[in-house]
């Protein structure tokens, strides 16, 4: 649940943290900014870049999980012949599948 929350508030200041790294893009007429203001800028730049190291982080965990799967998949199909298919098989196949997605949902970014 936190980790939704952090994805929602990131994904709200994704596009004024891309416009100018380190603060938020002022109106014209608008007042400069307050101490307050730039130290939140920068937790909100902070957190920004938290959020993408741990996207990933958990995209090579994922990747590597997803390696070790395919090559278990491959070692049961190998054992197997032509007229039996292991169940095995089946679930790794499913397992790959699911992880796959989510693989790629996270490469999406949040949403």
């Amino acid at each position: 649940m936190q980790a939704r929350i952090f994805a929602f508030v990131l994904f709200l200041l994704l596009p004024a943290l891309a416009q100018s790294p380190g603060s938020l893009p002022q109106a014209p007429n608008s007042p400069p900014l307050t101490d307050a203001d730039e130290a939140r800028s920068r937790i909100e730049s902070d957190m920004a870049k938290k959020a993408a190291k741990e996207r990933v982080a958990a995209l090579k965990n994922d990747t590597d999980k997803l390696l070790k799967l395919s090559i278990e998949l491959k070692t049961y199909v190998d054992k197997s012949d032509e007229n039996v298919l292991s169940l095995d098989v089946i679930k790794k196949a499913d397992a790959i599948e699911k992880l796959a997605r989510s693989v790629k949902d996270k490469m999406k970014g949040p949403n």
